[in-house]
């Protein structure tokens, strides 16, 4: 399951800064929810959502006749495997995906980090993937090659993996070379990767690559430092250069001047525009002053927050109403200098300025790394002074004879240098995931035209794992190298550590894409493969196919079976000694008898990666409660964060719910719709009251018609209505079907439609001089059927499967013939309903009249007669009827909510959504690429390596947010934990008062005992003492309720309360004089009782 971004305390900063290209989205405020059953609201961004879907290539339904959302949203769609690769269409869009489905890209070095790139690709979906290695695989190569086995030793490291990637995914054709990496074999490529390369070897095919319009890339990874260099050749076109929707308002009115004024319409919860000056728009749908539709591009400049300017229109005619102004992304053009002149006058992209010097003295100390292994024919032994020492050698040399690129350029950074040389013979799984992910994401911007592209190197490092305490005390002797498989984590951390993350028990909640990532990452890493170690692993969710593009753990024969079983499987196949055991449980309080206190209390730490925001702070809490380090890992689509909440060290992790969806008022959702949100709410809510609830009902009455005595009259009369109406519209065959969805499309679209424009014609006025039809009312028009329209046949064919489904009638698909059954059929006019009343207050005033107890009674005789009949008959089946729930990844389903609110779109002159938009947004589908995944968790996996050493030091963590589509990594500190103070006393959320319950007769304690034990060694004066909702002591009682209080054992009056004795007993506690909103100014009570 994808997971949920969190938020953390250094996302708005972030965001003020970055604007809204490179922000890190919190899911609970920066994509669209789907509307819910309940009339709940999306959040805004569907119209956005919907505009960038056209710029994607992605725009079905248009209005009348665009397409059909049968055919899945055009030719582009159905060109691409949705069923597979849903989740990463919402982050690339269909045209993106079209052009990657065309690439041919070669991987060279089969290393941990060529394997990350290579599986990251294939799991994409590019055309084809060849694997280049010239080297057999050895023990070490096992410190980060997940792919390789004991049975691959010796074997070439590319031919070793191929079977492998292969079985990733059918549609990307997966080769092997081991030959020479000649112009005539590279001439076939669109993008060439070359890891763990020499730097020669990296010139000549840089030089050949850019002179040819190939894109090139480096990746590198050395210890605890990364590097990342990209030739897009001269010029390259980015077709879509941002992951982030088309801002777009409505608009509410135009004047004629020049420059003209936008004023644009309040949106959700008040709120003005999003546009920034300089933004590029276009206008559609606007009525009077239709000179602006489909004009080109144009700029605006801000006004205010509801006010934009634009050029002249004083010679347009005057606006009348309606209209949406949108962004446009443009497509820019960017030039790449080789790598031969890169490697001298480098262009470095920092998220922060503060970190060039930094990264300039990592690219000189890569280029010594060079140099060092050509003199020596070998890498720097770890923790070899002598050797270090020859590595900043070379790289003063380097710095002066390339010389400063400015005069503000700093000096050579000497530590970073040494450290970076002291530990270069490393080779860690994390840091392999890391860089991987980042250059897997170029080569897709590459091979799709999406995203800006890194401009053109990048550099990490996580050099301060070195200054953990005792770390830099590590020698030669200590890392050197054994023939382990861990000799490249060894050769960083040193074989004692070793040992210690084979001991680690630890807690990973969530198997999906993230949980399957950071469980490779365990397995390479060793955690848990040692002696008292085990990780245990829990998900809920079994697999689904469209699980396979980005969770790499899973395979096609793997689909409905538990995500946690597969997964943990599949990592013992990587490292047979890791210790899993894999559990399909919810994490939360149903669950607490096996996640309890004596669970939390084994554990040396916790990961999670979890898509539900409630769950995270529940886990979150016993975390803090049973004082255990947590790291909390979030994603969506190409942003994710990684949060260290770390005991006595940092703040505890905030606490977050799922964003409550807004509700609609129900009669903008009959009457008055807005926006395509509003449109797909209602289209939802049709779909259960059209094929869920009718068939609920029918099926309860048959079974046992007393349920009804249990509903109150108006109620009851309701559900023997609805019983009545689906046994009244029993259908005998396919083409009852066809005809009841063709007369319910009357209803909705044409009949419902024109009742409503009698009652307030176009004309009408709310009072004198004041339109009915204005502002935030939208005036509907009705619809004509039309066979050939292929939004209304889809609608019918869709509606008529679902009710073919509910009624257990075998479904046909020919829509010819539907067509012409269509055509054939007639249908009774339109007939008005006289005294109809229709309300449109935004809350229903109307008294509820009486029901009628005779007609209810009469209904009920009816159905008795009817549910005998049916009973009695042979051949009826019970339950008659079957239930549909709806399902965000069946097609059938997303094709009637598609059509029925494009449909309803139509009617209110509302801009349609494609299919997959809809989709997107009725599913609540968190959009997902394996690459940012793949980069969260190794992130991730480097604050565990921290935790692991028991590190104390709050300057050696790192909270994290990243946004690979414009190659921006944001690390900062997390924050210390807040304090908070009672009388003379200081607490932070992470003490706890704690006392063996053993009074002074050797019983448990009582609670007189507890009261003086709190004043005597805390100085606290307690005035309540609670468990829970139970009192065990209250000041404010009478003084002979205060001795039975005080008087009682501490488990007495749980007791009493019929709950279980606890052998933990945790007390609340308020102290005199402390405030109401104070509530945490003492720490928590945990009393052991004996």
């Amino acid at each position: 399951m994808p997971s949920r971004l969190s938020p953390s305390h250094s996302s708005s900063s972030w965001q003020s800064a970055a604007r809204r290209s490179c922000a890190a989205h919190s899911a609970a405020s920066s994509r669209p929810s789907a509307p819910s059953a309940r009339h709940g609201a999306s959040q805004p961004g569907a119209a956005a959502a919907i505009a960038a879907a056209a710029a994607s290539g992605c725009a079905a339904a248009a209005g009348r006749g665009g397409g059909g959302a049968a055919a899945m949203a055009g030719a582009e769609l159905a060109a691409v495997d949705e069923g597979l690769y849903s989740r990463q269409l919402y982050v690339l869009g269909c045209r993106a995906m079209e052009r990657l489905a065309g690439a041919a890209v070669l991987v060279a070095g089969l290393r941990g980090l060529g394997a990350e790139v290579a599986k990251a690709l294939v799991l994409a979906g590019v055309r084809a993937v060849t694997l280049h290695d010239v080297a057999s695989a050895g023990p070490a190569d096992r410190a980060s090659q997940f792919f390789l086995a004991d049975s691959n030793m010796g074997q070439n490291r590319a031919v070793a993996s191929q079977r492998h990637l292969a079985e990733l995914n059918s549609h990307v054709l997966v080769t092997a070379h081991t030959g020479e990496l000649s112009e005539s074999f590279l001439a076939s490529f669109q993008v060439v990767v070359l890891t763990d390369s020499p730097l020669e070897e990296q010139l000549r095919i840089g030089d050949f690559c850019h002179s040819r319009g190939i894109c090139f890339i480096v990746a590198d990874v050395k210890g605890l430092a990364g590097q990342l260099f990209c030739d897009f050749g001269k010029p390259f076109v980015v077709c879509d250069p941002t992951d982030t929707d088309p801002v777009c308002a409505s608009v509410q009115h135009i004047s004629q001047g020049k420059p003209g004024i936008v004023t644009c319409a309040a949106g959700e919860e008040g709120r003005g525009h999003l546009f920034s000056d300089g933004d590029m728009v276009t206008f559609s749908g606007v009525e009077g002053m239709t000179e602006l539709n489909g004009q080109k591009p144009c700029p605006v400049r801000v006004l205010d927050a509801f006010h934009l300017e634009i050029g002249d229109t004083s010679s347009f005619s005057p606006y009348r109403c309606g209209g949406l102004v949108s962004q446009v992304h443009l497509r820019q053009e960017r030039l790449y200098e080789p790598l031969r002149k890169a490697l001298v006058k480098p262009k470095i992209q920092v998220s922060n300025p503060e970190d060039l010097p930094r990264s300039r003295s990592l690219h000189m100390a890569f280029q010594a790394l060079h140099a060092f292994r050509k003199e020596q024919g070998r890498l720097p032994r770890p923790r070899a002074q002598g050797d270090a020492e020859r590595v900043l050698e070379l790289a003063r040399s380097l710095d002066e004879q390339q010389g400063p690129l400015d005069e503000q350029q700093s000096p050579l950074d000497e530590d970073v240098v040494r450290a970076f040389a002291s530990v270069s013979a490393g080779d860690l799984g994390p840091m392999a995931a890391f860089v991987g992910g980042l250059a897997a994401m170029e080569v897709l911007k590459a091979a799709s035209g999406k995203f800006l592209l890194l401009d053109q190197w990048l550099y990490f490092d996580a050099l301060e794992c070195l200054a953990l305490e005792g770390a830099a005390q590590l020698t030669e002797e200590d890392c050197a190298p054994s023939g382990s498989r861990y000799d490249g984590q060894i050769a960083v951390f040193g074989a004692d550590f070793q040992e210690r993350l084979g001991h680690q028990k630890y807690f990973v909640v969530g198997a999906g894409a993230i949980g399957c990532e950071l469980l490779k990452n365990f397995a390479m890493m060793g955690l848990a493969a040692g002696t008292g170690g085990n990780i245990t692993v829990t998900d809920m969710d079994t697999i689904a196919r469209s699980n396979l593009h980005r969770q790499f753990l899973f395979h096609s024969a793997d689909i409905s079976k538990p995500k946690s079983e597969v997964a943990a499987a599949a990592v013992k196949c990587m490292n047979p000694d890791i210790k899993v055991t894999a559990h399909q449980n919810q994490v939360g309080p149903a669950t607490e008898l096996i996640y309890g206190a004596d669970f939390f209390k084994r554990l040396d730490g916790v990961a999670s990666a979890l898509d539900n925001l409630e769950t995270r702070a529940y886990l979150t809490n016993h975390c803090l409660r049973y004082l255990k380090p947590l790291v909390d890992s979030g994603t969506e689509g190409t942003r994710g964060n990684v949060l260290a909440m770390v005991p006595h060290v940092t703040k505890a992790l905030g606490s977050a719910s799922d964003p409550v969806d807004k509700t609609f008022p129900l009669c903008t959702l009959r009457h008055f719709p807005q926006t395509i949100e509003h449109t797909l709410q209602w289209a939802r809510d049709e779909f259960e009251g059209l094929f869920r609830l009718p068939a609920e009902n029918v099926n309860r009455f048959l079974a046992d018609p007393t349920f009804l005595e249990h509903l109150e009259a108006r109620k009851a009369l309701e559900v023997l209505e609805q019983v009545r109406r689906s046994l009244q519209e029993r259908p005998r065959d396919w083409q009852d079907c066809v005809h009841w969805a063709r007369r319910h499309w009357q209803s909705c679209y044409h009949d419902t439609i024109s009742q409503l424009l009698l009652t307030f014609p176009p004309e009408h006025e709310a009072s004198p001089g004041v339109a009915f039809w204005s502002g935030d009312r939208r005036c509907p028009h009705p619809l004509t059927f039309d066979p050939d329209d292929d939004t209304h046949v889809d609608y019918v064919m869709a509606a008529a499967h679902l009710f073919a489904q509910t009624h257990k009638i075998l479904a046909r698909g020919d829509r010819a013939a539907a067509r012409e059954s269509l055509r054939n059929l007639v249908l009774a006019p339109f007939t008005p309903q006289e005294g109809l009343q229709i309300h449109i207050m935004e809350e229903r005033q109307e008294v509820q009249e009486a029901v009628d107890q005779g007609q209810l009674a009469e209904l009920a005789q009816e159905l008795a007669r009817w549910r005998r009949e049916l009973v009695e008959a042979e051949e009826t089946q019970i339950p008659i009827m079957e239930p549909i729930h709806f399902e965000k990844d069946d097609n059938f389903h997303v094709d009637f909510v598609t059509a029925a609110s494009n449909l309803r779109a139509e009617n209110y002159g509302i801009r349609c959504a494609d299919w997959l938009t809809s989709k997107r947004l009725v599913g609540r589908i968190v959009p997902a690429i394996a690459t940012t995944t793949m980069a969260v968790a190794g992130l991730a996996c480097l604050e565990i390596y921290k935790l692991v050493w028991g590190c104390q030091d709050r300057s050696c963590y790192r909270n994290s947010n990243l946004c690979l589509s414009d190659s921006l990594l944001l690390c900062i500190q997390p924050l210390p934990p807040p304090t908070y103070r009672y009388g003379q006393k200081e607490w932070s959320c992470w003490d706890r008062l704690e006392v063996q319950g053993v009074g002074a007769d050797g019983q448990e304690m009582t609670v007189r005992e507890l009261l003086e034990w709190l004043q005597r060694v805390h100085g606290l004066p307690v005035t309540m003492l609670l468990h829970g909702y139970t009192v065990l002591y209250d000041r404010e009682q009478d003084e002979e309720t205060r001795a039975q209080q005080q008087a009682q054992r501490l488990s007495e009056s749980l007791e009493g309360a019929g709950e279980l004795r606890p052998r933990e007993l945790e007390l609340q506690y308020v102290c005199e004089g402390e405030e109401d909103e104070d509530e945490d100014a003492c720490p928590p009570l945990v009393c052991y009782l004996p």
